[in-house]
Formats: structure tokens, sequence, C-alpha cells
């Protein structure tokens, strides 16, 4: 049975679920679809928490978006009763001078200072005393700098889906759950869109993909096979000693840029209690995998690896309290995808997040909203553009 709707949503991850709670705040039929049910722990994103911070090091056509996204959660925070966005701080530091390329950006401690600079974001550099002295919860090596944002924290990232589902719904939009999407074709007389689904054929005037990592099975070929999906591993450490410099209160969120000696690390303070541990992380893009089939066990070198790092700075025990898995899908250049299919304008993409999406997918959900409701975006999306892949 064919049924019909004014706008779908295909997957309801950080941004489908976004797009979804902004449209269902206009007129007309609006339907969610995904292929698990969300909020779960099969694409990007779960796992606790996801770092929020208003001055991008990625580069600033992103500081809007996050400033934007900022203003939405406390809106949904207001309307749904969740906590969302904890303001604990945030702190990146650095071997001064030593440096490598994180998230495709040489100069991403630099970058950051000069987003906040020009966007009048609050900070504070810190040298490596002063780093001693108002984070001395971190081992440092002795020519460290630090760039500290107050207004910088963690979002939930499960409860965040969770609210945006929960308030589309009551204001009136439709979801299908564990219902899987096996093609995107436009309509026969090329107007609206079909859905080819496993229990249904669904038609719309309008489609939003987000599908994550499994974008690139509705893209052509030549620009899906320029995003790449990496597995990537998540730890919750014990912590040695007393736990209480590490409560939220107390400790931010951190990120450790790499060097010659070790990859970036990021992580969180102990946010679900002392006996929670803290979640420290790292990233690696050497490994593709498919999300359907990757391995969702982590294994002993993996965690060995990660401990070894993150112990260098931080007093963790060495047997983790849990682990999972996630997927980064990645651009060429650690970039967005937002914007109209260029075949079938009906339809509206929204990946990959390069491992820095979640902290802005309340603005790209408010974009997308907009760009299938046919309104021009308040912000700018140019440099998201579809046609830098050579599509």
């Amino acid at each position: 049975m064919q049924k019909s709707w004014d706008i779908a949503v295909v997957g309801l991850g950080a941004m489908g679920s976004a797009a979804l709670y902004q449209l269902s705040r206009h007129p007309g039929r609006v339907l969610g679809i995904d292929s698990f049910t969300p909020p779960h722990d099969k694409g990007s994103s779960h796992g606790d928490t996801r770092i929020t911070r208003q001055a991008i090091g990625e580069g600033r056509q992103y500081v809007p978006l996050a400033m934007r996204s900022r203003e939405i959660w406390r809106s949904l925070e207001r309307e749904s009763g969740a906590s969302l966005y904890i303001e604990n701080g945030l702190l990146v530091f650095a071997r001064e001078g030593k440096s490598r390329s994180d998230h495709g950006v040489a100069d991403f401690l630099d970058q950051t200072v000069g987003a906040a600079v020009e966007f009048g974001i609050g900070h504070e550099l810190l040298d490596q005393a002063a780093l001693r002295r108002r984070f001395p919860q971190f081992r440092y090596t002795g020519d460290e700098v630090g760039y500290y944002e107050a207004s910088g924290g963690y979002l939930r990232p499960e409860h965040c889906i969770a609210a945006n589902l929960a308030c589309a719904q009551l204001n009136g939009a439709e979801l299908q759950l564990e219902q899987r999407v096996i093609a995107i074709e436009p309509g026969a007389s090329g107007e609206g869109v079909i859905l080819r689904c496993e229990r249904d054929t669904i038609k719309a005037s309008r489609v939003i993909v987000a599908a994550g990592a499994w974008m690139p099975r509705f893209l052509p070929d030549r620009v899906a096979g320029k995003l790449r999906r990496f597995r990537q591993t998540l730890h919750w450490f014990p912590l040695r000693g007393h736990p209480a410099p590490y409560a939220p209160e107390r400790c931010p969120v951190f990120i450790r840029l790499s060097d010659a000696h070790s990859n970036m690390v990021y992580g969180f303070p102990a946010v679900n209690g002392p006996d929670g541990g803290l979640k420290v992380a790292s990233e690696q893009f050497e490994e593709d995998c498919d999300p359907d089939t990757m391995e969702r066990t982590v294994t002993a070198a993996e965690t060995e690896k990660i401990w070894r790092m993150a112990s260098q700075f931080l007093p963790l025990g060495t047997k983790p309290l849990k682990q999972t898995t996630c997927v980064y899908t990645v651009t060429p250049d650690f970039g967005f995808l937002i914007d109209r299919h260029p075949q079938f304008p009906q339809v509206i993409l929204a990946s990959a997040c390069s491992g820095h999406g979640f902290k802005h997918s309340a603005a790209i959900g408010e974009i997308l909203a907009e760009l299938a409701l046919g309104l021009t975006p308040q912000l700018d999306i140019s440099p998201f553009a579809y046609a830098r892949y050579g599509g």
C-alpha cells in the first residue's frame, strides 16, 4: 500500500531527529523513518556524551551552526523538560609547536582561538603555569599551552534524540521505526519522491536523507565512493585516587591534541558519578568499515592503546568499566554535505558529520527543515555544497 506524506525524513539520528522536530512545528504531514529504534547504538549518535563548543577549530564556517544549536538546545530543554546541554567548560591543550593535524586542520588550536576572537566567544589562553594552577587534574609534560571556553561542555546524545522525537510526535509527526529504506526514486511524473521500503512503498512531496553511515547507498557512485566510514571505539575507565576533582562541576570536557607520540585524545568528567569512570576516546582514519557488518566488540589491543595514550595525563585504572563502538562518516575535507540532490531537488541530503557533527545538529535540523519547506536557510550553507565533491 502506498502512503503519501508532505515531507519524509530518512534516518533519525542527530540530524534527522532534529529535522523532524523542526518540521513538526510547521503545518503538514511529516514522517520520520529509521532502520532501528532511535536512540540506538548502531550508528554515530550514542555513548552518553558528545563535546559541544562554540569556537570551532575545524573552521569558522561551523561557528554559526554551533551558536544557533546552543539556542535550540536550550529551547528544546524548556519544551521537553530534559537536561541536554551541560556547560561545564571545555579545555583544549597541546604541546606548544608540536601538534599534528586533527580533523584535517594543521593548526587546530590557533584556529580555535581565531574563531573565538572573531565571533566574540569568551575564552582564556593558558600557559603552562596557568594550566597547572587551573586544571591540576591533568598531568603535563611541561610545554603545553591551552584554550579554555566556559560556554563549552557536553551534550547527552541519546537524550537529545529522544527529546527531538518525543516533541515531534507531540506536534503531530509520525514515525515508522524498524523500517529499512531500500531505494529512493523520483516520482513517475518527476514530482515527489518514492521510498521503496522493506514493508511499504511511501510517497512524499519532499524527502530529507540523513542516513549517517548508510548515506552512500543513496548517493551516485562517484560521490558515495568519497564518503569513508571509520569504526571508532569509546572507553570508560575507572579513576585511581580521589574522584572529586573529576566531577563535572570541577573538571571540564577536554581535548588533548595530537603530537608526534600520541593521537588526539578527548574525554569527559565523571558525568555518571564516581562509579561511572571517565569516558575517553581517540580516533582512527586508516581502516574503513561497513556499518552493517563491522565488529562491535572492542578488542584488548584497542583498550590497551587508548589506555596508554590517556593514562599519560589522567590517573586511570587499566580495566574498563564499559566500552562501545560508533561510526564516523568522513568526507575528503572533513566537512559536511548539506545540499539538495543535484538531479532531484526534492531530495535534501545531510551527511557526513566527519567526526564533529553532533554539536551542530540542532541548527542543521533547522536548515534541513527550511530547505524542505522551500525557505532560504538563515545560515550560510555554501561551504557544505554537494558540488565540491564532483557530483
